[in-house]
């Protein structure tokens, strides 16, 4: 069987060929920086939700604190990058689907949430939402980029990214993909938690990601009953780890099973405004975040892989009124 070559539709592809395929390869990638880099510039703070173990809570934290700073009145994205099992479309209830609308820049809209957060996650770009996700690496990779770079994210004044457990290739690829992301970094009290934890401290400090600060989350268990506090889990924990770690300890929130009924019916809880212990402690987490990370005057310009502050490569000298090339 002869093997055609889909550039130049020979049937015996020659190395000039394949020159021509890298190239244009090259070139694609080359544009899709353009557009990731343009996309990050109307994005004033990045923060990536991540935990070394899994089961500790990171998407109720990521949902939650996309929605309380939203309430707080700013300017929201939640972006789900467990791209194995991604869970934010549930938990908000949204069932739209992606659909590629004819615009200017031919950017694709993410689902809204009661017109207050902009929504992406590869679960609503999937027919059937139970289909298994097998992808490797570059696969990752490259869902990620399209996730930033092809999305209409508009001028956002937070972006909040739910990764996956681990330090592997998603919260990896948000570090090189996206410059100035900081993360917040969930555990539970007990150690079994915490020695995952440490080591995506240690991740982070390895790419040189800045930490927020970390949350304690199902920090006691708040009987339905009486609103008492039980450390079913210790408590404590976290805060422990965070000042060894000499970093922003953000609060602790206990187990209430409002949480798990409200992300099963698309309600989320914490953010509910409801009167308990559970809410108005993860009220404080959101308030710490907003003043650890608070929303600068004029955009963040400055953007990967370039040699000026508007991202243009033209240089300090830049001038985008007197340069046609600069696409600025």
């Amino acid at each position: 069987m002869s093997s055609s070559c889909k550039t130049c539709n020979s049937s015996t592809p020659s190395s000039s060929c394949s020159s021509a395929q890298t190239n244009a390869a090259n070139a694609h990638l080359a544009q899709q920086d353009i557009a990731i880099n343009q996309s990050l510039g109307k994005i004033k703070n990045k923060i990536l939700v991540m935990s070394g173990k899994g089961g500790v809570g990171k998407s109720t934290v990521a949902v939650n604190l996309a929605l309380g700073l939203a309430e707080r009145g700013w300017k929201v994205g939640l972006m789900d990058v467990d791209l194995h099992g991604p869970d934010v479309c549930r938990m908000l209830n949204l069932t739209g689907s992606i659909e590629r609308v004819q615009s200017a820049n031919n950017l694709v809209p993410p689902l809204l949430y009661k017109d207050k957060v902009k929504v992406v996650s590869l679960e609503y770009m999937m027919k059937d939402r139970d289909e298994a996700i097998i992808w490797r690496g570059p696969l990752k990779i490259q869902a990620i980029r399209q996730f930033v770079g092809d999305m209409d994210w508009g001028e956002l004044d937070y972006l909040v990214i739910d990764a996956p457990p681990g330090t592997g290739d998603e919260p990896l690829s948000v570090a090189q993909t996206i410059p100035n992301v900081q993360a917040v970094v969930v555990t539970t009290p007990q150690e079994v938690a915490l020695a995952d934890v440490r080591k995506s401290l240690n991740f982070c400090k390895t790419v040189k990601m800045p930490v927020v600060g970390v949350v304690e989350n199902m920090s006691g268990f708040v009987c339905p009953h009486c609103s008492q506090t039980v450390d079913i889990f210790g408590a404590g924990g976290g805060e422990k780890t965070a000042r060894d770690f000499d970093l922003p300890f953000l609060g602790r929130v206990p187990m209430d099973p409002r949480v798990v009924m409200g992300g099963d019916n698309g309600q989320p809880y914490l953010s509910s405004g409801a009167d308990s212990p559970a809410v108005k402690a993860f009220a404080e987490v959101v308030a710490a975040v907003e003043q650890r990370l608070p929303v600068k005057k004029g955009l963040d310009l400055k953007m990967a892989g370039s040699s000026s502050a508007c991202g243009c490569d033209c240089g300090p000298t830049c001038a985008p009124e007197k340069t046609a090339t600069c696409n600025c």
